[in-house]
């Protein structure tokens, strides 16, 4: 099973990584990362506050987008090209199958994040002062490992890319060591931010199972939005908005996920919060993306062994 399960993961990985669409987001989301550098020269002896804030508000907003984008076409290109006839009539089961695509996503969030959070990181490293000698030395490195894992990987180099974002991203926390505190702030939004859109990319793929790409992505945006907002509205005031949306309030706040935990209050994410300590925090809200997760992959593959493609 696990072999069928990591095959279409891969094979989803290969089709998300050849989409326009995705390189079009990485380069925004790159470019919004250097444009904090334009930002924070505004600043007044904050320069690495800024970066960091807007590096991590960039980090969620592209990251989203990515899940919600991938999630909502992935089962439908499938559908589309009627290529999962052939799949779905060998040995592989259908729940299988919403797994591994679900997987193949997670793959791409993680190295989309990977680029993403080493090009915010890295920024940081300069504008603390990192020295210019370990920079080029860590980047040299980084561009020879790169090139000698391509010229070996004729046949697979699309797959290159995993592990080197991966070297990448600890370089770049090695090399952001001079920016201290908010170093720790960015590595702990870029794990909290994957938690999130683990989430996200669930709830695409429950919609994308029985829905069109168009409502799959509105679906999930809604429920995007309505996460976000769940502690606000849990507590809405019974004064302004009345007993009934208050308890409406309430009710959504609690079925849906409440993706208001992985945006946490920037002294809970500098660890300078006595009462609740980071990296507990990070544990306690990564436990319950991958609970919500599991549900949800769980609907999904129901509804998707039910669905009749004739």
């Amino acid at each position: 099973m696990f072999g069928r399960v990591l095959a279409i993961a891969m094979n989803t990985y290969r089709e998300a990584v050849r989409a326009r669409v995705l390189y079009g987001l990485l380069a925004a989301a790159l470019a919004t990362s250097l444009y904090s550098v334009l930002v924070a020269t505004l600043s007044l002896r904050q320069e690495t506050r800024v970066v960091a804030d807007l590096g991590a508000a960039s980090l969620s907003l592209y990251a989203v987008l990515v899940a919600i984008v991938l999630g909502a076409t992935s089962l439908h290109r499938e559908l589309e090209l009627k290529t999962i006839f052939p799949i779905l009539t060998r040995s592989l089961r259908r729940h299988e199958y919403v797994v591994g695509k679900y997987l193949g996503t997670l793959l791409v969030l993680g190295v989309f994040l990977a680029l993403d959070g080493a090009t915010v990181l890295v920024i940081l490293g300069v504008m603390a002062g990192q020295r210019i000698a370990l920079l080029a030395s860590v980047g040299a490195g980084l561009v020879a490992v790169l090139a000698f894992a391509l010229l070996r990987a004729k046949h697979s180099r699309v797959f290159v890319l995993i592990p080197w974002s991966a070297l990448l991203l600890a370089a770049a926390l090695v090399v952001a060591e001079p920016a201290g505190a908010e170093r720790r702030l960015v590595a702990a939004s870029l794990t909290l931010t994957f938690a999130e859109v683990a989430i996200v990319a669930a709830v695409a793929t429950l919609f994308s199972s029985f829905s069109s790409p168009f409502l799959t992505a509105i679906f999930t945006f809604g429920v995007f939005v309505v996460g976000r907002s769940a502690d606000m509205l849990a507590n809405l005031p019974v004064k302004v908005f009345g007993e009934g949306v208050r308890t409406v309030g309430g009710i959504l706040a609690r079925v849906f996920p409440n993706l208001h935990l992985y945006v946490p209050p920037r002294p809970l994410l500098l660890g300078q919060a006595l009462d609740t300590p980071l990296w507990s925090y990070v544990l306690g809200a990564a436990l319950h993306a991958a609970l919500f997760a599991t549900l949800l992959l769980a609907v999904g593959a129901l509804i998707f062994r039910k669905r009749d493609f004739q």
